[in-house]
């Protein structure tokens, strides 16, 4: 089982050589602030103090979803098959964030509603053309949730075998801040009010609709917030589940993943019920402008690096935080120590 492979990332030993390193660079200790964070968190997660990140991959995984048919979304449905070719095409935000940042785009058909041109380059790993309207039916079966779980934790142990150093975890699908908003409702018992956003740029009069099909759903379902994969069927996303798979199977092969928005952070919340330990494993890449994000995040624990009013998803937000990762790293590997450079350390105080 994948959450019992993960291993806690504390270390007392290892994380005293990481710091050793980065006080004795040519600065004043922690004048990097949260970069010397970055470096030493990473370094524990890949479980060395041999920092290395020369690999990056971005995985965005898509699908469609049933509850787009309540008029949760400003755009129709159709758009999640519509942007898919358009990231294959590499005309998407996320597209030129990967090339600006040297990331390799991965692109994932968890459950869109629709089949794509063979030539595409996408991974084809649909458990469903999306999935069922959760306002009145339960969004997929376990049996579905579980596989999509198990796609991203098979996702996961392929980029560790390719050589990955990172993985950043994005998406996309037309309804999925509902399907966020109602896990994150689930999970935590807040009010639906509090977590229904603006998504794609709905009206108030839509959010407050959104927020009451969020409510009627979950009465309807009534799902066990002590169980994380029940919540998934009941009101989740394909992509969802699978970006929550993605983290464990990360997690368990020592493999960091930058986590994007609301959405990500809705699976982040899953994968963390399902085993706790993945969160030594995650850098949460931002703060999302949806309302919802400042929920899960203080339900995490999670300080978020950027802030920046995004609510685009795709990854992009985690992209720009592996950039901040990947300077982390080269300042750890590339800036001279006190001794090396000749440079006097600071006078003991008295």
């Amino acid at each position: 089982m994948t959450p019992l492979a993960i291993r806690p990332v504390d270390d007392p030993a290892l994380a005293a050589r990481i710091q050793q390193r980065l006080d004795h660079l040519t600065k004043p200790p922690g004048s990097l602030g949260r970069l010397e964070e970055l470096a030493l968190r990473y370094g524990l997660a890949r479980g060395t103090p041999d920092l290395r990140l020369t690999r990056q991959a971005m995985f965005i995984l898509c699908a469609d979803h049933g509850i787009a048919a309540e008029g949760v979304s400003a755009y129709p449905a159709e758009v999640t098959a519509q942007m898919v070719r358009n990231f294959a095409a590499g005309g998407a935000a996320i597209n030129v964030l990967c090339r600006q940042l040297h990331i390799e785009p991965r692109i994932v058909d968890v459950g869109v509603n629709g089949d794509f041109e063979p030539e595409l380059p996408l991974l084809r790993r649909k458990v469903a053309p999306g999935t069922r309207n959760f306002l009145h039916e339960p969004a997929m079966t376990l049996d579905q949730a579980t596989a999509a779980l198990e796609v991203g934790i098979a996702l996961a142990t392929d980029a560790a075998a390719e050589g990955f150093d990172l993985l950043g975890a994005g998406e996309m699908g037309i309804g999925n801040t509902t399907s966020a908003a109602a896990i994150t409702a689930a999970l935590t018992g807040c009010e639906p009010e509090a977590v229904a956003g603006p998504g794609t740029g709905i009206t108030e009069v839509q959010r407050r609709h959104k927020a009451d099909v969020i409510r009627r759903a979950l009465a309807l379902h009534r799902p066990d917030p002590r169980n994380p994969v029940a919540v998934l069927a009941a009101v989740g996303g394909l992509e969802i589940a699978a970006l929550a798979g993605l983290l464990l199977g990360a997690a368990s092969r020592r493999l960091p993943v930058a986590v994007d928005g609301f959405i990500a952070s809705a699976a982040a919340l899953v994968a963390a019920r399902l085993a706790p330990q993945v969160l030594g494993y995650l850098f949460f890449s931002h703060r999302s402008a949806e309302p919802g994000h400042a929920l899960l995040l203080e339900a995490l624990e999670a300080l978020p690096l950027l802030s920046l009013d995004l609510r685009l998803g795709e990854g992009t937000g985690a992209a720009l935080a592996m950039g901040l990762l990947d300077s982390a790293v080269r300042l750890y590997n590339e800036m001279a120590t006190f001794d090396a450079a000749g440079v006097s350390e600071r006078t003991p105080l008295m």
